[in-house]
């Protein structure tokens, strides 16, 4: 089941609605349709309604056993280890969301990647026999590209609200042909004590920020030498760039415009039946070996931990889309 609701949308959406979908209020769209129906639809919502808004709720098979998608709101939805929440209006929020990253064909990329996403693109294209609106899905395929060289990233933060709370550690791996080349880790000093939840999560302490925490300043100048321009790779990675590019933006530094590979909608492509898109319990469901990070001190809710497990998470999803091909 899913639900639509439209407002200041071009009524010619109304005629490629209505072939799927039963108005039963104006503006308010609800029916029953495959998931390959209800995305194609979505994308010819977001195309049309340029400057309209539009939300729609519909069930998924998740913890919380549904998912949403917002376009033109000011309230924007994140996830949270596979929760999906809502983030109130925030005038900081809305002006760094104005800038949008660029997928455009920057250093990373393996020079057969325009001819397989082609390849890819025209595969989808001729399996669109149900007639819905389609856009090229060469964003969307993006994902499953091999990359010869990128970064893993992961923080650690006092919350959830990126306006509010802080990044109190930040961590990343720098990745080449399959490969951990390179490793960056920082713990962040703050003036504020942890929250005890934090705390219990994270196992870090304030005794660890006051001992081992650099100023805010000197981790993000010394985070983007190490990244560079190198395509990102996190989980969750819209949680995280929220967080890194208020943090820039603190420290008089430009947003980061690398491009950026999220596993958690990657996993999402790759099998939508997954029980949770939590990191862990992703980890967990394909049966991924962790031993040997665990024997060498790696544990998850750390920023190296997590990027470590995020790796792993890749390069098996990898090769998972790769036999769906």
């Amino acid at each position: 089941m899913m639900v639509l609701h439209l407002t200041n949308c071009p009524p010619a959406l109304r005629g490629d609605l209505t072939k799927w979908l039963m108005e039963i209020a104006s503006g308010v769209y609800v029916g029953r349709v495959s998931a390959r129906v209800r995305d194609n639809l979505w994308d010819r919502v977001v195309d049309t309604c340029k400057s309209g808004r539009a939300v729609l709720v519909f069930s998924a098979n998740n913890e919380q056993r549904m998912d949403f998608r917002i376009h033109g709101e000011t309230w924007e939805p994140v996830d949270f280890d596979g929760l999906k929440l809502i983030l109130r209006p925030s005038p900081a929020r809305i002006s760094e969301n104005r800038s949008k990253h660029a997928y455009s064909e920057k250093s990373g990329f393996s020079n057969a990647s325009k001819f397989q996403r082609a390849k890819k693109y025209s595969k989808n294209h001729n399996k669109n026999a149900e007639g819905v609106p389609s856009k090229s899905q060469e964003v969307a395929e993006i994902e499953y590209e091999m990359l010869e060289s990128y970064v893993i990233i992961d923080i650690e933060t006092t919350g959830l609200n990126p306006t509010d709370c802080e990044i109190i550690d930040i961590g990343a791996l720098k990745v080449k042909n399959g490969e951990v080349v390179d490793e960056f880790q920082s713990f962040v000093s703050i003036k504020k004590p942890l929250p005890e939840k934090i705390i219990e999560l994270t196992g870090i302490t304030d005794i660890t920020l006051n001992g081992c925490g650099k100023p805010l300043k000197s981790v993000m100048e010394n985070f983007l030498v190490f990244i560079k321009d190198l395509p990102i790779v996190a989980h969750n990675v819209k949680f995280d760039l929220s967080f890194i590019n208020i943090a820039l933006k603190k420290c008089g530094q430009e947003q980061l415009t690398n491009r950026v590979v999220d596993t958690l909608e990657v996993a999402k492509k790759v099998d939508k039946k997954f029980v949770s898109y939590k990191l862990t319990n992703l980890i967990k469901e394909l049966n991924i070996d962790v031993e040997k990070l665990a024997q060498s001190g790696y544990t998850p809710h750390s920023s190296f931990g997590d990027c470590h497990l995020t790796l792993l998470l890749f390069q098996k999803l990898i090769k998972l889309g790769g036999q769906e091909g």
